[in-house]
């Protein structure tokens, strides 16, 4: 009778180790909906900016033929690393269309691209919002993973660790930008 109490208790501990995992999976999963929801909404403004400065900045067509293709860039990303490495290098080319707005007073002055730009500073402070809440819940699923007892069955179930949505350090979000006419 004993060895029954013992092999439920064990089963209860397995149980239990295999939900926290599950819980803590699904919300890396949802935080990182959250993520998906903002960068389409990200995605959704970004033609309309990139029309409105067009007008103004007819000239600066590089910008704006980095700017698309950083777009489709990312959009078009498959791994969550792609993901994350496509999002920091689109992040960096808007820096350089609003550098590029910045010489034009009267775009500055143009109601449309004053609500479209903010709305995009708006979603990314949301995209921010949303990595930190995504990176707070890999960190801890993360966590999850590395700590006893549960390091020792998370692989037997096929959990893997995630990885962080930062900033790369050498790609173009980090390094201040450069405005060339």
């Amino acid at each position: 009778m004993i060895y029954v109490w013992i092999i439920l208790a064990i089963l209860v501990i397995l149980a239990l180790m295999f939900n926290g995992l599950v819980r803590s999976k699904n919300r890396v999963d949802e935080a990182w909906s959250d993520i998906d929801v903002q960068l389409k909404r990200r995605y959704d403004l970004i033609p309309n900016l990139v029309q409105t400065v067009k007008g103004y900045a007819a000239h600066e067509s590089g910008v704006f033929e980095q700017v698309t293709a950083a777009r489709s860039a990312a959009m078009g990303a498959g791994s969550l690393n792609d993901k994350l490495a496509k999002e920091n290098a689109l992040a960096g080319t808007l820096k350089s269309l609003f550098a590029v707005a910045e010489a034009y007073p009267d775009l500055k002055a143009n109601q449309n691209f004053l609500q479209l730009q903010s709305d995009l500073t708006d979603t990314e402070d949301k995209i921010q919002a949303a990595r930190r809440f995504y990176n707070g819940n890999v960190r801890d699923y993360n966590t999850k993973l590395q700590v006893f007892p549960t390091n020792l069955f998370a692989s037997m179930f096929g959990f893997t660790k995630r990885d962080f949505f930062g900033i790369d350090e050498n790609g173009p979000e980090a390094q201040p930008v450069k405005v060339q006419f």
